[in-house]
């Protein structure tokens, strides 16, 4: 060996984010621990080891300083670099013995059975690679706030820091990261909790999996939301317990048939998972009131908590809980990342004190020095600045989804209304497949998630999926949007037995003559409704001219210009449909118009009233 080149154990990977001196030290480590190189072997000098390499004599030298330092090597005096004597290779040897029998014992039949997988979406590993991918809670790595963060794990680092949290063994967590929990976070959703009522968690998942396992059992009935989360109903379905479905409809969860039998209840009022509606102050009162009056106890998710942008965020459910019946889960995923598993939950000290123990038994605390550093940086008003960013552009983002479904309008959607967060949820034509339109759609680098899955019954509305923005620029979601319309269109309207197994769409309709449609549209004024719901005024004047006003309060306007050209209705906005000009057939019938394709499909309609002008 000490003849030969041994350069080619050290496999560098120049497209790695890794440093060449890393990626050095690892190698020569993992080569020394297989045994691959032999105590006492001399390694090549930094100059003709870099030559072999192709990289900078100073990036081996700093590599071989760290592993001296280590104790991987050593170095002698005018001789060179070694590996260090007394190292014992990881090398597992070969064992001769009898082969596992196919019968297992009863008790190991039995693990399977324990645990109901969730049904979820299971995407590809490589999706980053796919241009768009509209798959809700991917996180866009180009968000985190590095420099933000390397500055408060700097200070976490230093030595009066390192002795306080590396030396604790207790179950306690970081005071500093509760109180800033306390101070940034809860007070914002209108909730006072005193640092025993606190536990932080391994994440969201980990707050609800200790809630279920400490108040769910078998003798217990659970409400639970459809659609939902497949998570929790795995959770519930793993403690024996019986599950009562409450269907949720544009305003939230619907508990019109009452919680009488109810011991634990599941909301996420804030945010439904997975359609994102908000669930108005009236329908929370009535909650919390039903709640009360059958002895029921409410776990609130509150699920982007802090991404409320497009209208005032109400309160949170546990702000209304003047007995203790609220337990309340959130985390700082969204805002921050996935990748810190960061969550907390809130409830009574007493309940608090038995989810420390029970987390005790399993995890132990959250990382000690993840907890310093994350307390640090909210302490910094890095979380509070990173909030604000993530504000504007999740928001555009979402303006943008919303804006491109309403204008390509593909087929006959709709979006229910939403207040904010990073997805919507979409309701196809009764005849769409979304399990079929999600294969062709990633055939077109778009990534969308079907909704069956959120579905108790795991069958159901089908024609249904959730587009997110939490893993795509703002650039890529029209064209993504446009390129998911194609497949919409040729799905649907494919005849049979061209593998699509969808009827075709009977939306087709005959064009009016042009010599018609001057006078049908002249002085006239239309109203429609947005795919999300809002109406839209235009106003159509003689001269050409357009004017539009949608909203609520008609808060949002535009002006433009429509004409008629080789027997198509023309118009451009100025800012609206991407200030591009759209040129459709048109069908009426009654006081009804139908903007159509060339080949008769229907892609609009709205009706007609007179002008008040």
């Amino acid at each position: 060996m000490a003849k030969q080149s041994i350069a080619h154990l050290f496999r560098l990977d120049r497209e790695s984010n890794t440093s060449l001196q890393a990626q050095l030290r690892a190698r020569i480590v993992e080569t020394i621990n297989s045994g691959v190189l032999p105590a006492g072997l001399k390694l090549p000098s930094s100059r003709k080891l870099a030559g072999q390499l192709g990289i900078a004599r100073n990036t081996v030298s700093l590599a071989y300083q760290e592993l001296i330092a280590s104790g991987h090597l050593h170095s002698r005096e005018r001789s060179g670099v070694y590996v260090a004597d007394g190292r014992r290779a990881a090398i597992i040897p070969a064992v001769a013995g009898p082969k596992p029998r196919r019968e297992q014992s009863a008790v190991m039949r039995k693990a399977p059975d324990r645990v109901i997988p969730g049904e979820g979406l299971r995407y590809q590993a490589d999706w980053r690679e796919l241009p768009f991918p509209f798959i809700e809670g991917l996180y866009d790595r180009t968000l985190f706030p590095i420099a933000e963060w390397r500055e408060a794990s700097r200070m976490a680092l230093a030595v009066n820091e390192v002795e306080s949290w590396s030396t604790d063994t207790g179950e306690a967590d970081d005071e500093l990261l509760v109180e800033q929990f306390r101070q940034k976070i809860l007070t914002r959703r209108g909730i006072a909790a005193a640092a025993d009522e606190i536990l932080v968690t391994v994440g969201e998942q980990q707050a609800l999996h200790l809630i279920f396992e400490l108040l769910c059992g078998a003798d217990s009935t659970v409400g639970l939301e459809d659609p939902g989360e497949p998570d929790i109903r795995s959770l519930v379905h793993e403690r024996g317990a019986g599950v009562r479905y409450f269907p949720v409809g544009d305003t939230g969860v619907d508990i019109s048939s009452g919680l009488d039998g109810i011991d634990l209840f599941y909301v996420s009022p804030s945010r439904q998972r997975p359609t994102g509606v908000t669930m108005p102050d009236s329908q929370r009162a009535a909650l919390l009131a039903e709640a009360r009056a059958h002895d029921a106890l409410i776990v609130e998710d509150d699920f982007e908590c802090e991404l409320g942008f497009l209208a005032d965020a109400p309160p949170s459910l546990k702000s209304g809980d003047s007995d203790g019946r609220v337990v309340y889960v959130a985390s700082l995923s969204k805002v921050l990342s996935p990748g810190l598993r960061l969550g907390f939950l809130v409830g009574p000290a007493d309940f608090i004190r038995a989810a420390r123990r029970l987390r005790n038994l399993t995890t132990r605390k959250p990382s000690p020095i993840t907890q310093r550093t994350a307390g640090i940086f909210l302490s910094l008003g890095h979380y509070d600045a990173m909030l604000r960013k993530h504000f504007g552009i999740y928001e555009r983002r979402l303006i943008a989804l919303r804006d491109a479904l309403n204008h390509y309008r593909p087929l006959s959607i709709a979006i229910p209304p939403v207040t904010g967060g990073t997805s919507y949820w979409v309701r196809g034509p009764e005849n769409l497949d979304a399990e079929k339109l999600r294969v062709a759609a990633q055939n077109s680098g778009v990534l969308i998630e079907p909704a069956t899955p959120y579905f108790a019954d795991g069958q159901g509305r089908s024609n249904m999926f959730r587009l997110g923005v939490t893993s795509l620029d703002e650039g890529q979601i029209r064209p993504g949007i446009e390129a998911l319309s194609r497949e919409m269109l040729k799905l649907v309207n494919a005849p049979e037995g061209d593998g699509a197994e969808q009827s075709p769409a009977d939306d087709t309709r005959a064009a009016l003559p042009a010599a018609e449609l001057e006078p049908l549209f002249s002085g006239q004024r239309l109203n429609y409704q947005t795919v999300y719901g809002e109406p839209c005024i235009i106003e159509l004047f003689a001269d050409g001219s357009m004017q539009g006003r949608a909203g609520y309060a008609q808060e949002e306007r535009d002006e433009g210009r429509w004409w008629i050209e080789g027997g198509h209705w023309c118009r451009q906005w100025d800012e609206w449909a991407y200030g591009e000009t759209g040129r459709f057939r048109v069908a009426r019938a009654g006081n009804r118009i139908f903007w159509l394709d060339d080949d008769g499909r229907t892609i609009d309609e709205a009706v007609i009233a007179p002008s008040p002008t």
